[in-house]
């Protein structure tokens, strides 16, 4: 594996542009969400392009923005937002082997997603929750098998001056665990305050989940 700038922001990338395909096949929010998505997502995948992913993830960055372009028609919208997670899913598959390529996207694109749309919710509470919970579990389904994955490679058989990152690693994995049970535990919480609570830890698993993939890749693959 070939731990570059391009290949977390490619799994990034990909992850949120699935995450964004989910949610407007779910048609719970307006063309609004869509819009954000699309601005995040052309944000992300241009510096991945820039970093390295080169015309992939160009051609990635131009479905995405055609992912907004049409989110009148729902079916077209989500077929150019998927296609985006594609590209950018196989750019950063040129880095990485296939199975922690698409853990580390689902990670990092699950939290990320349900974050972004936690911010919906403050605007429009009577949007059901059940959306978010759903990409919160798969973000927790994500970690467990990007850590597995991550332990099998020898990520918690670090050698000797590795110990501070052995011990990061371990701690991050732990920390995102937590916190992606508080989110959804507090998803359960029936008053307003509950998304609220929910959208502020999401904000610290995403920062967790991206040291799990950073730190847990450093010690398996380098």
């Amino acid at each position: 594996m070939d731990l570059t700038p391009s290949l977390i922001l490619s799994m990034w990338t990909a992850g949120i542009a699935f995450g964004a395909a989910l949610i407007a096949w779910w048609a719970i929010v307006g063309t609004g969400f869509a819009r954000l998505s699309a601005v995040v997502l052309v944000l992300f995948g241009a510096a991945a392009a820039a970093a390295g992913a080169g015309a992939v993830g160009w051609l990635g960055v131009a479905l995405a923005f055609g992912g907004a372009l049409f989110t009148g028609r729902r079916p077209l919208s989500v077929a150019l937002f998927s296609g985006a997670g594609v590209l950018m899913l196989a750019a950063a598959i040129g880095d990485s082997p296939v199975l922690p390529a698409f853990t580390g996207a689902l990670l990092l694109g699950g939290i990320t997603a349900e974050m972004m749309l936690g911010h919906w919710y403050l605007i429009d509470p009577r949007l059901p929750r059940w959306a978010l919970q759903a990409l919160v579990l798969g973000a927790g389904v994500a970690l467990v098998a990007d850590v597995v994955y991550l332990t099998a490679e020898g990520a918690l058989r670090w050698a000797s001056g590795d110990e501070v990152l052995g011990w990061a690693f371990l701690g991050l994995s732990v920390m995102t665990a937590l916190l992606i049970a508080g989110v959804s535990l507090s998803l359960r919480e029936p008053f307003y305050t509950g998304v609220m609570a929910a959208t502020g830890l999401s904000y610290l698993a995403v920062v967790t989940s991206f040291g799990v993939v950073v730190v847990g890749r450093i010690l398996a693959f380098n």
